[in-house]
């Protein structure tokens, strides 16, 4: 991370406000950042949706710096909502350029990005709502329907709703999940929970 460092302070119209190990030290930060550059694999072992769900409350775009050999984990940032993705090996004019779009709020669509995301044949995206990406978080990591309605503030007939129609919109996309494992799984494919999650009975 430092030769990225001295690269963007070394333009004339950039300086690197703050450096850290961890996203909580990060935040302390947060009213002076722009945008932030992230590594998909920090020390503490936080997973990429947790890293930029939290980074997102500051309201500034997140890039994933990458040595691009996890497409799964580019594919959880993405579903996060960085911003793209420029590999550590790239030339300093290509991670430039791919900073200041990202501080202009563009997406940084970059090859490695597009692969991950849209031509990996073995991953086809479930579109869920904000809601039904929160019960199936909370249900695949091992929470009962009465525990998501509590912890969600509905129904338990509202969140078994919820889990029919992911299931549904699953086996449409050739995703099946018919058990609460088979939830899980695809709630770890598709980065809504980290593999640290233990499935509960």
């Amino acid at each position: 991370m430092l030769g990225v460092v001295s690269i963007l302070n070394a333009q004339p119209d950039m300086i690197v406000t703050a450096t850290a190990t961890t996203v909580p030290e990060l935040m302390s930060h947060g009213e002076y950042l722009d945008g932030v550059l992230l590594d998909l694999k920090l020390a503490d072992e936080s997973t990429p949706s947790e890293n930029i769900r939290r980074i997102s409350e500051l309201g500034v775009p997140i890039l994933v710096y990458t040595s691009g050999d996890r497409p799964s984990l580019i594919r959880e940032a993405a579903r996060a909502g960085a911003a793209g993705m420029i590999r550590k090996s790239e030339l300093p004019a290509d991670i430039v350029g791919a900073v200041r779009s990202m501080i202009r709020g563009e997406v940084v669509a970059s090859a490695d990005w597009a692969a991950a995301i849209d031509f990996d044949p073995e991953f086809v995206r479930v579109h869920l709502s904000p809601r039904e990406a929160e019960v199936l978080g909370h249900y695949a990591a091992g929470e009962t329907a009465e525990r998501v309605a509590s912890l969600l503030y509905i129904s338990r007939e509202t969140v078994l709703d919820h889990i029919r129609r992911i299931r549904a919109k699953y086996a449409e996309a050739g995703r099946a999940a018919p058990t609460k494992i088979d939830l899980h799984l695809r709630a770890l494919e598709d980065g809504l929970l980290s593999a640290s999650d233990d499935i509960q009975a």
